[in-house]
């Protein structure tokens, strides 16, 4: 059924709390309905969202907002080592995780606990705890704004890479995500090299997807504050990588600094190691601030606008310059 609201609160799409006003907000629950509301037309401009979890809105939105309520999991091919689930964008990603779980599939545990739907994983590539969402991702199914055409995104045509994807750069704004197919394992393949989470596994009982997602909910909910008590979009910043020449000098100046090699040859660095060095870890300005047990984390503590949240972050980027040379980039998406 297709859902059409007029001067709709975005209170609840949007994990920061901020209260605006879509002109225009509109829900489908099949492919169909969504290719019937492209050939009708939708008032420009078109913002397609899922959870809200990495958006901060400025002002009110003139224009229409798309929201999948596509949320249908299906097994589409399954063997004794592997199995394919093709998901629905609307389906909320901490509750495909669970699902995997409860049906012996492996490989999206490590990213338990992260908020938003599962749409919006292909087009940010999220990733935590040594996995990103594309190294599962197996195709990924769009239909098009300009002429409700279907498309069909393959793994290596969706330019998977860190916090970034096809989606954010040649086809943003050009698609709206109705499918994404994961390929799972059934075999044991855990990754717990991360921090001290093989211990903490091991006291559970021994390693398993459930004893990992245990694991890693605990830790998340320790560290991040929950969006229903703080608003947030959870990391704020991405983890800026350098080259291993730069990486080595600040080493000599900051020998506790965090460091982790890189694929491609690069070092990431700990974006809120970087901004608690600089001081701003439970830093509060008006009615915003860092989270007090993670400084990488910005949170509204009631009332805050975009512009607020958005000037306290340039004064963290800018703090951070001046203090390493290093350019911190947001993960968010500032809208208006």
């Amino acid at each position: 059924m297709i859902i059409k609201k007029r001067l709709y609160s975005l209170l609840a799409h949007n994990t920061f709390g901020i209260d605006v006003e879509a002109e225009l907000f509109v829900e489908f629950e099949t492919e169909q309905e969504l290719i019937e509301l492209i050939n009708e037309g939708l008032k420009p401009p078109v913002l397609v969202i899922g959870g809200g979890s990495n958006l901060l809105f400025m002002n009110n939105y003139s224009g229409t907002i798309l929201h999948s309520r596509i949320c249908d999991i299906q097994t589409v091919e399954e063997n004794d080592s592997e199995v394919y689930l093709r998901v629905g964008s609307g389906v909320e990603w901490d509750t495909l995780v669970e699902y995997s779980i409860a049906n012996g599939m492996q490989g999206l545990e490590n990213l338990s606990a992260i908020p938003g739907e599962v749409g919006a994983s292909a087009v940010q590539n999220v990733g935590a705890y040594g996995v990103e969402a594309g190294e599962l991702i197996h195709s990924v199914e769009a239909i098009s704004l300009s002429d409700a055409t279907k498309k069909i995104f393959l793994q290596k045509e969706c330019a998977f890479a860190y916090r970034n994807s096809i989606f954010k750069k040649e086809e943003k704004g050009k698609n709206v995500i109705t499918y994404v197919t994961y390929h799972l394992r059934k075999k044991t393949e855990y990754r717990v090299a991360y921090g001290n989470m093989l211990p903490k596994v091991e006291a559970l009982g021994g390693l398993s997807a459930k004893n990992i997602r245990t694991v890693i909910c605990e830790t998340r909910a320790e560290k991040l504050p929950s969006p229903s008590s703080l608003g947030s979009a959870g990391s704020f910043f991405m983890n800026p990588v350098v080259s291993a020449t730069i990486a080595q000098k600040l080493k000599e100046r900051y020998p506790d600094m965090p460091q982790y090699n890189t694929p491609d040859g690069g070092v990431k660095l700990s974006a809120g190691w970087l901004i608690e060095q600089c001081g701003w870890k439970g830093k509060q300005i008006g009615n915003v601030g860092t989270y007090p047990k993670q400084a990488l984390v910005i949170v509204n503590h009631g009332g805050a606008t975009g512009a607020e949240v958005l000037a306290f972050s340039h004064a963290i980027c800018k703090s951070v310059k001046e203090t390493f040379g290093i350019e911190l980039h947001p993960e968010v998406n500032a809208i208006g």
